[in-house]
């Protein structure tokens, strides 16, 4: 697999890769959503390259094969027409759907429906890890929106009595909140020490965390909360630093 850190920008030459059949995923390493895309392909070990884009600088060549410019995008080479799947959980359900190893959606219909409604209650903690980190506006209003709708979380994983929201081992509602778990530690550099996943507060979610945090398909793309800190840091700044990583390489 194709796992190198550098970003390709404005100027770069397109890589080469090889003709091997395997699906490339355009991303950025710091990007929530693409990171959705990487759990996934993770989870059912699919192999797949990697090609992280500057999203301050696009390649130009990028906009010529992905005319989307987003991240994630998902290179179908095998399939007709080559195409491009771009969203991150169009792209998640695709995979689900074309490899039957390790299922993470559910089966059940109305599973499958719910737990893409709870994905969609997960949005005021998207929103509000986002401005909090960029500095875009008063956190506590972002730190409201945040423990309200973790509360309910907890609720519901407490109400579902299984060690994951999707049983006993993780499904699509823990792969694609989780992305921003990974970040919530990183924003008290910008509050202070005014927030934390507390244990007496959120029992579930606390356990919930802990056993995620082994999860190998989280661990092959995990970074520490001073990762997250450091790239945010940059991007307040207005030089957003995508390469961040490649001198720990």
């Amino acid at each position: 697999m194709m796992t190198e850190q550098i970003h390709y920008a404005k100027g770069s030459e397109k890589p080469i890769l090889p003709d091997d059949g395997k699906l490339r995923l355009y991303s950025m390493r710091f990007c929530p959503f693409a990171q959705r895309a990487h759990l996934i392909l993770n989870a059912k070990n699919i192999p797949y390259h990697v090609i992280n884009i500057n999203l301050h600088e696009k390649p130009e060549w990028y906009s010529e094969i992905n005319p989307s410019g987003k991240v994630p995008a998902l290179h179908l080479v095998n399939e007709p027409g080559s195409p491009f799947l771009s969203e991150s959980l169009i792209i998640t359900e695709y995979l689900d759907e074309k490899y039957s190893q390790n299922p993470v959606y559910p089966k059940e219909p109305v599973s499958k429906a719910m737990d893409k409604l709870w994905i969609e209650k997960f949005t005021p903690v998207i929103g509000a890890v986002v401005r909090i980190l960029l500095g875009e506006e008063d956190s506590e209003k972002a730190l409201n929106d945040i423990t309200q709708t973790l509360s309910t979380f907890e609720g519901e994983l407490k109400r579902r009595d299984t060690s994951y929201f999707g049983g006993e081992k993780p499904g699509i509602l823990d792969y694609a909140i989780w992305p921003w778990f990974e970040r919530l530690a990183a924003i008290n550099s910008v509050v202070g020490d005014t927030f934390s996943l507390k244990e007496d507060t959120y029992p579930h979610l606390v356990k919930w965390r802990d056993l995620l945090l082994n999860d190998p398909a989280v661990q092959k793309h995990y970074l520490t909360p001073e990762d997250h800190s450091q790239f945010f840091e940059s991007k307040r700044s207005g030089t957003p630093n995508f390469n961040l990583l490649v001198k720990n390489e």
